[in-house]
């Protein structure tokens, strides 16, 4: 099924472009915006507003050889809509934060759901590009078919650079069929019970594809084939839990996430890195998604200290809000890898148009 370009398609581009370019002459920053679900994720930016809101559709979908090219600014739910008809999905469950998320926040944040650990992320499915550069002119990056890519791969680079490298128009993504049986678990264990479970588990072929811990209770997804899944249900045990869960955890629309005033932190470290040494923190009271890779934690603890607790583990801490002041929300960057993100800023955007200092001040 491919859906061909219109000639409102080709406005909506140029558009774009024109903006870019008088943008460029005028040497005032933009401040690029889709659904705006994601706002918090990051620092203010400074700019005239440049929506890719009209700049929307599926441009190509090829159900059988499972890969679908589409404008960014998209619903995110329209696109999963389409995949849905045809028994597809977006493998990395990406968060939607709101009705109104678009493809295009998606791949600027590149944040994953529940299924991240064992599907992989955004950037693992993203086959190619299509960006409008500082100087107003859209280029395409990769393609349509996995491995095409020779040099240095512009598409996933991409992703999660939060639109501070140039106006992404379009990507196209590797999908997968939806499994054949869903089943979800509900296991009352402790923390530390929970952990050696899930360590024995990860060293068989069982078909889980989600693990969190909160509320003094393991909840675990199986996917895959009837057969497999039954076997793997009647082997764990637990109880029934209603698969809607690990959408409300995606979207973070469990209570969790809706109480308190105290900062919210996702905590990103190795998945068997043990309890972190921190102040007046008890762990039984954070969310453990990933299998323990990603702890959630609502705490007014000072920056500094717990992120020096998570880099000791292996790990960093990100801060999505309300964010005390002065507080960054991504770790600071060790000096040599700071230099290449300027390096890299000043090649693709050297009059700093795109969303200048979204990701750190200093790009």
């Amino acid at each position: 099924m491919a859906n061909a370009t219109t000639p409102q398609d080709h406005d909506a581009s140029a558009a774009l472009a024109e903006r870019i370019r008088q943008a460029a002459a005028e040497g005032t920053p933009l401040r690029i915006v889709g659904g705006d679900t994601r706002y918090f994720y990051g620092r203010e930016v400074k700019g005239n507003e440049l929506s890719t809101r009209e700049h929307r559709g599926i441009s190509f979908y090829d159900p059988v050889e499972l890969v679908v090219s589409v404008r960014t600014g998209t619903p995110l739910a329209e696109l999963e809509a389409t995949l849905e008809e045809h028994g597809q999905m977006l493998p990395f469950e990406p968060p939607r934060y709101g009705e109104g998320s678009t493809v295009g926040g998606m791949v600027a944040t590149g944040l994953s759901g529940p299924r991240r650990p064992w599907a992989g992320s955004v950037r693992d499915f993203v086959l190619g590009t299509r960006v409008i550069s500082h100087e107003g002119i859209e280029q395409r990056f990769g393609g349509e078919v996995m491995k095409n890519v020779a040099g240095y791969d512009l598409s996933r680079l991409m992703v999660g650079a939060q639109g501070s490298l140039g106006l992404i128009t379009e990507m196209s993504f590797k999908v997968l069929p939806k499994p054949g049986a869903t089943h979800s678990l509900h296991l009352e264990l402790s923390l530390e019970e929970a952990r050696l479970r899930l360590a024995e588990w990860g060293r068989e072929p069982l078909p889980i594809s989600a693990a969190a811990w909160l509320d003094g209770a393991l909840h675990l997804r199986l996917e895959g084939g009837p057969s497999s899944v039954e076997a793997t249900r009647a082997r764990i045990g637990g109880d029934d839990l209603d698969n809607g869960f690990w959408t409300a955890l995606r979207d973070q629309r469990l209570g969790f996430f809706r109480g308190g005033d105290a900062p919210l932190w996702r905590l990103s470290l190795p998945h068997r890195a043990p309890a972190l040494d921190l102040p007046d923190i008890d762990e039984r009271e954070m969310i453990h998604d990933w299998a323990g890779a990603q702890r959630w934690l609502r705490s007014d603890l000072d920056a500094e200290t717990l992120r020096r607790a998570c880099q000791s583990a292996g790990g960093h801490a990100t801060c999505y809000g309300p964010r005390p002041h002065a507080t960054e929300p991504f770790t600071p960057l060790p000096e040599l890898l700071l230099k290449y993100h300027r390096n890299l800023k000043a090649q693709l955007d050297p009059k700093g148009l795109f969303n200048p200092g979204r990701l750190y001040a200093a790009l």
